[in-house]
């Protein structure tokens, strides 16, 4: 025990160098938890980008590119759904609610999907949040309505009441505008950290309407045009979709809706778990995953290399205060004990300060990762 105290004496004499050493260690042992606390809830956060849906549906083609398309607004589908498809399943009676989407527009960059009011009742992500609007109100009967993700109305400086021009395809400069058919923002979303955010909402009868004078993909001419005002006047049941999410009223009946859905006569579809799909997506980053890991073990490495250099490089100015000893009858085994006993305070005291330093960090920047980034930091 008193070599113990006479060791904690020996740190209190050397404070400053002492102290230096302790932090390097705590930002050391900081990063690597918080590298590792990050990426934890960065594959759960990822993984409940989408929560509480049972099954999306889409073209056959790949799971990774359905989930793609459909939920993180990456890539394009392979073909689309008939709209009859879309309601033989929803009104299944093991399906509890249904959501349609229709992509293949964009604004300034930003994807733009046709969906119906379902959407905002049913949509879930995070620990099963629901879309929650900050301003205004979600779409209603006039088909020109939009309503915009977070990042859209921030980054483009909108408010409510605009109107603005949609472009057709999903490029970030766009040739083919819808400019007769203005639409007008009447709700924003709240943040969700999700691609959400990067995406307007409009109703299936908007994304019909802007297209209801176009054919084989082409725009008509002059006296072929159908106004705004024309189009709220026809009947804008959509043709077809590109995907559907599917609740379901018991989740034992998953699998045999998906298998029903795949093997589907009408036309080829493909049913995917969302966990699983994302469960893959993950999997084509886990290098880079792991090599952050490494990096991580690295700095800690370095981190402990420092200390016991800085103990190292000090012995040859302790050689008085090790003469002493020596006099007053300390065994070399003593003193290598009480240099053990610096190292391990050392190395104890920077690991608490990591811990400390990074539960501080996690309480001042949970808010603002959780708002933007969308991953919730316990």
């Amino acid at each position: 025990m008193y070599l113990f105290r006479l060791a904690m004496a020996s740190l209190a004499n050397r404070r400053f160098t002492a102290l230096l050493t302790a932090f390097a260690i705590a930002l050391s042992v900081c990063l690597l938890l918080a590298v590792e606390r990050v990426r934890t809830e960065a594959k759960a956060s990822f993984a409940s980008t989408i929560s509480g849906t049972d099954l999306i549906v889409g073209a056959r083609s790949g799971s990774v590119n359905l989930l793609l398309y459909s939920v993180f607004r990456i890539g394009n589908a392979t073909n689309n759904i008939r709209w009859d498809s879309f309601e033989h399943f929803a009104n299944d009676p093991k399906v509890k609610w249904a959501i349609p989407m229709s992509l293949g527009d964009s604004h300034r960059g930003y994807r733009v999907m046709g969906t119906t009011e379902a959407y905002f009742e049913h949509y879930h992500y995070g620990h099963q949040q629901h879309l929650e609007l900050s301003a205004g109100r979600a779409f209603a009967n006039d088909p020109f309505e939009v309503v915009l993700g977070a990042e859209v109305a921030d980054a483009l400086h909108y408010k409510l009441g605009d109107e603005l021009v949609l472009a057709h395809g999903v490029a970030v400069i766009s040739l083919v505008k819808h400019d007769d058919k203005p639409f007008t923002v009447v709700g924003i979303l709240k943040r969700t950290g999700t691609p959400v955010d990067r995406t307007l909402h409009i109703s299936l009868g908007g994304m019909e309407a802007i297209h209801v004078d176009w054919h084989n993909g082409v725009p008509a001419r002059d006296n072929g045009r159908i106004s705004a005002d024309q189009a709220r006047n026809m009947d804008l049941t959509p043709q077809a979709i590109t995907a559907f999410m599917l609740g379901l009223n018991s989740k034992i009946s998953t699998f045999a809706v998906q298998r029903e859905i795949n093997e589907f006569r009408g036309e080829p579809m493909l049913a995917i778990l969302p966990g699983v799909a994302l469960q893959e997506l993950w999997s084509l980053m886990s290098t880079a995953e792991k090599a952050l890991f490494v990096v991580s073990l690295f700095v800690v490495l370095t981190g402990l290399i420092g200390m016991l250099t800085a103990i190292l490089t000090s012995l040859n100015e302790r050689r008085r205060e090790m003469a002493i000893l020596r006099s007053v009858g300390a065994r070399p085994c003593h003193i290598a004990t009480l240099l053990v006993l610096e190292a391990f305070a050392l190395a104890l005291s920077g690991v608490i300060a990591g811990v400390a330093l990074l539960y501080v960090g996690i309480a001042a920047a949970q808010g603002y990762v959780q708002a933007n980034y969308g991953f919730y930091l316990p």
